[in-house]
């Protein structure tokens, strides 16, 4: 597996643990914390596998852009956030910036 797809799949799994923190209910609820814990650990080591080959810092902005962006949509879609224009536009930069970094990385 090349160490994009690790970076991708650990900014997917970033997505499961930031949208069923809020399930886990200040981690009092079982099954929820369970998963929070299985998508946190898998994502961070997909992280470390990503960052054997990828600049650290490029490889966190990725992470840390993919899970932002995921969340905020997962926040939209169940959790009912609010989905403003600006929001939106926001989102898109992020994603923007995202792309901009695989293609300028090495």
């Amino acid at each position: 597996m090349s160490e994009w797809t690790y970076l991708i799949f650990a900014g997917i799994l970033e997505i499961g643990f930031a949208s069923t923190m809020k399930l886990t209910e200040n981690f009092t609820k079982l099954i929820p914390t369970i998963a929070f814990l299985i998508f946190a650990v898998s994502s961070f080591y997909m992280l470390t596998k990503a960052i054997e080959h990828i600049p650290v810092g490029t490889a966190y902005a990725v992470w840390t852009g993919i899970g932002a962006t995921g969340a905020a949509i997962v926040g939209i879609i169940i959790y009912d956030e609010p989905a403003s224009a600006m929001r939106i536009f926001f989102l898109c930069t992020l994603i923007g910036s995202i792309v901009g970094l695989k293609l300028v990385s090495h």
